[in-house]
């Protein structure tokens, strides 16, 4: 078995739906259920969805606010008032800002812009930057991608005899501010007919409506700023995504240009995931580490050579950004692991004096993704006690609303269910962390904290051809409330299984499918999942999710799935007999294992078995025991089943999820023992190595075994490290060295005679015992029988055997319908 990471929620449409889609539309049968899937009814709906032209912009008119501020601004220009563009120092501020600068730039206004230092300010209007403005002679501020909450900032511009024009896409607080114009979709009464506009698709909406037309110039920067914030590509953002990635192929912009090279991004296939995971970190990056200002440089030069230089640096900055990053989390991630262990496992809070406050939310992604907890993570300025953070949260958990029942210690917060940022004295984090874990433990259930995978559809490989494949590009942009469609596949054959990249760190697998009498193969690739290699046998059946693509490679194109999560549902043999390497083995395995990737748990351990005391006695001294200290268990020649080490006397054999079959049973009814104890074993490591030296050839009879008794009191003794003599007496008797030697051994076993440096004697009136007493007895008797199961069987016809004989407790891969 193979427990997935998730929870695995498969979706099911309407079948007549999808046969009108198919009919009318003209489209392959996966493509017509996927649209269906996404909550269209009707065929101009769909048509809409997958051919939207420019056309289905909303009038920017409906944004509440929006002739006011369109009035003021044309008066400014009219006037030559000096206008102050005031934005936000991540990637969607800082688009934001940019197409403010091409907007007021063409108008012909008089403006300059200002971009708040993340360290130095923190987010949102201050009243040193407000002051600085009056100073310089700013008439008129515009903030974009902020300033909902900043109520009494705005108060304090108007005191000081400037307006403000607030555009902002943030949940809205009780009390708004009382600007001249206050834009933002969210705002209560605003009627526009969609809520969910990025920071900088509320500006876009502002230069929609002050230049009278559609912007379409504007819309690189609209579309970079509505991904890279993760609003849902739905409705009009997806049209601002969809045509901004078509003028971005060909862009008109010297930074965008620049910054799509330095990021080795064809132009001409740029796409949504591009923007999240290749521009938007690099801008972010300005703003995370030093100033964004250069960020809105970069998007605003009309100078190649400039925006090739700024490009540069910006990619350095990522690559810096990217090391702080990794050490931060290693930091938090003890600490969260340390926190769960005090009992708040609900909510994750880790603060650390000056940690840096430009990564703090990349730190808190990182830590949902290993725990699957809402996280907050905070950096203390150790001179002001003041603690800055990020929080990210998990699907059932509004984190704006948690931060809101929790005011009373926050000195500002803003942000919405799924990401936020706040600032609080350190003094308080202790009440802050119970409150927030105590909001946890009434919201949440504990299958919440299980993650869940969605996926559009189960299907064979061969419901999936290229011609369906390449029909799903016309349901992209892909991204937040439109994402990738991702499909099932189950009962897979592993052809292949290898590991990827420098330090093998990606998974790829050769899979197969047999359907009628058809078989159909496809390459799967797991980025990041090289571990998972350890704890799939070549045998297993697989059931997968992902994403399907096409590979391309010297003109040959095939299907590709890229996998999101997989899971074994029958116990796996891993079939290790005769292998080489074994403590290297041992170690990949361990490892695999006490990194919590897919064991059941992190710390988890292999149980290793032993059927003698004499195995024990030779397996403790291997090198790899002595370095590994792995748990193991001896089957004992009287049946019972007791653990040899420390390490097993801590652990319950039956709960063992990873069992070593490593010596050779003397009998199958001691395997079979064995295997009924072992109720979770999820995988089995066939090994079965001579530890000890077994007797081979055939089964002496009863009579050899009197003849040699007979022989032994007529002689008195006998010195069995004689060679010569040895060979003697098996050319008188007729019996092999071997076989002289297994008799005396059970004689020996038996007590018949004693043995001191190699020499035998028989024992004076020794007590009457069967030879079916002996262990070595029944061991070379069972032998024939053992050696058909353990050695000459393939490692399927194993497997079977083993699985056969298990009693376990039935285990739960969870698939919601």
């Amino acid at each position: 078995m193979l427990t997935p990471k998730a929870r695995w929620s498969i979706s099911h449409a309407e079948e007549s739906l999808i046969e009108m889609f198919v009919r009318d539309l003209h489209i392959e049968p996966l493509v017509a259920k996927l649209l269906v899937l996404r909550g269209l009814r009707t065929v101009p709906e769909a048509e809409q969805f997958m051919n939207g032209g420019k056309d289905l912009f909303h009038d920017p008119f409906l944004l509440d606010g929006m002739r006011a501020a369109v009035e003021r601004i044309q008066q400014a220009l009219a006037r030559n008032h000096k206008i102050r563009v005031y934005g936000d120092y991540d990637a969607d501020g800082v688009s934001s800002t940019s197409l403010m600068v091409h907007l007021l730039r063409g108008l012909g206004a008089r403006f300059d812009t200002y971009i708040p230092h993340r360290v130095k300010e923190g987010y949102g209007l201050n009243r040193g930057a407000i002051e600085s403005a009056k100073a310089d002679g700013v008439d008129l501020f515009i903030t974009v991608d902020t300033g909902i909450s900043a109520a009494g900032e705005v108060q304090y511009i108007q005191e000081l005899g400037m307006d403000v024009i607030v555009t902002d896409h943030h949940e809205p607080p009780e009390v708004l501010p009382d600007a001249l114009a206050v834009i933002n979709p969210k705002k209560p009464g605003c009627p526009y007919p969609y809520k969910h506009l990025a920071g900088v698709g509320v500006a876009f909406k502002l230069a929609h409506a002050l230049l009278g037309r559609l912007p379409e110039e504007l819309l690189d920067f609209a579309a970079i700023g509505t991904v890279a914030d993760l609003m849902p590509l739905t409705d009009e953002n997806r049209l601002i995504v969809k045509w901004g990635l078509e003028r971005m192929q060909a862009s008109d912009y010297a930074g965008i240009r620049a910054l799509l090279s330095v990021a080795g991004v064809e132009r001409k296939e740029v796409t949504a995931t591009h923007i999240g995971f290749s521009l938007a970190p690099r801008i972010n990056a300005s703003g995370r580490l030093e100033c964004a200002d250069d960020a809105v440089k970069l998007l605003t030069t009309e100078d190649e050579q400039e925006a090739e230089q700024i490009a540069l640096e910006l990619d350095l900055l990522n690559k810096e950004r990217q090391r702080i990053v990794e050490e931060m989390a290693s930091e938090a991630i003890v600490m969260a692991e340390e926190q769960r262990s005090k009992g708040h496992d609900k909510v994750i809070v880790v603060a650390k004096e000056e940690w840096n406050v430009g990564v703090v939310g990349i730190v808190a992604s990182k830590i949902v993704e290993k725990h699957y907890r809402p996280t907050l993570v905070l950096s203390i300025d150790p001179h002001t006690g003041i603690a800055k953070g990020s929080a990210r949260s998990i699907a059932g958990f509004d984190m704006y609303k948690a931060l809101t029942a929790c005011k009373q210690w926050l000195d500002h917060y803003g942000g919405h269910q799924a990401a936020a940022g706040m600032s609080l004295d350190r003094a308080h984090l202790p009440e802050f962390t119970a409150m927030l874990n105590q909001l946890a433990e009434e919201w949440l259930t504990e299958q919440d904290f299980i993650p869940m995978l969605h996926a559009d559809s189960e299907c064979s490989l061969a419901d999936v051809p290229i011609a369906s494949i390449e029909q799903l590009s016309r349901l992209a942009p892909f991204g937040m409330g439109n994402p990738a469609p991702r499909f099932v596949f189950s009962d897979l054959e592993l052809s292949d299984i290898r590991t990827m990249g420098k330090e093998k760190q990606h998974l790829k697998l050769g899979l197969s499918q047999a359907v009628a009498e058809t078989s159909c193969s496809v390459e799967a690739v797991a980025f990041g999942k090289g571990s998972l290699s350890h704890l799939i046998s070549p045998t297993s059946k697989l059931d997968v999710l992902g994403e399907l693509s096409i590979n391309e490679w010297n003109g040959v194109r095939k299907p590709q799935i890229m996998l999101q999560d997989l899971r074994v549902r029958h116990v796996q043999l891993f079939d290790w007999r005769g292998g080489q390497q074994m403590a290297a083995k041992l170690a990949s395995l361990l490892q695999a294992l006490e990194s919590g990737v897919r064991s059941g748990g992190a710390g988890q351990r292999p149980a290793i078995i032993l059927f003698d005391d004499a195995d024990e006695e030779v397996f403790a001294k291997l090198p790899f025991q002595l370095e590994l200290d792995l748990p193991y268990w001896i089957v004992k020649r009287t049946g019972q089943i007791q653990a040899g080490n420390a390490q097993a006397k801590g652990l319950q054999l039956s709960g063992m999820q990873d069992i070593v079959l490593y010596s050779v049973p003397g009998s199958l009814n001691d395997l079979k023992e064995l295997l009924s104890q072992c109720n979770s074993m999820m995988r089995c490591f066939a090994v079965f190595t001579e530890l000890r030296q077994m007797h081979q050839g055939a089964m002496p009879t009863r009579d050899m075994f009197k003849l040699m008794y007979g022989t032994l009191q007529k002689h008195g003794s006998f010195n069995m490290k004689d060679d010569r003599f040895l060979q003697s007496l098996s050319r008188r008797t007729g019996l092999s060295p071997s076989m002289i030697g297994f008799i005396f051994s059970v004689f020996e076993e038996l007590c018949f005679v004693s043995q001191t440096d190699g020499v035998i004697k028989p024992q004076p009136a020794p007590a009457k015992r069967d030879l079916a007493t002996s262990k070595l007895y029944q061991d070379k008797l069972h032998r024939q029988e053992v050696e058909t199961i353990v050695m000459y069987t393939s490692a399927k016809e194993l497997e079977a055997w083993v699985v056969q004989h298990i009693q376990q407790h039935p285990q739960v891969l969870e698939e919601i319908i």
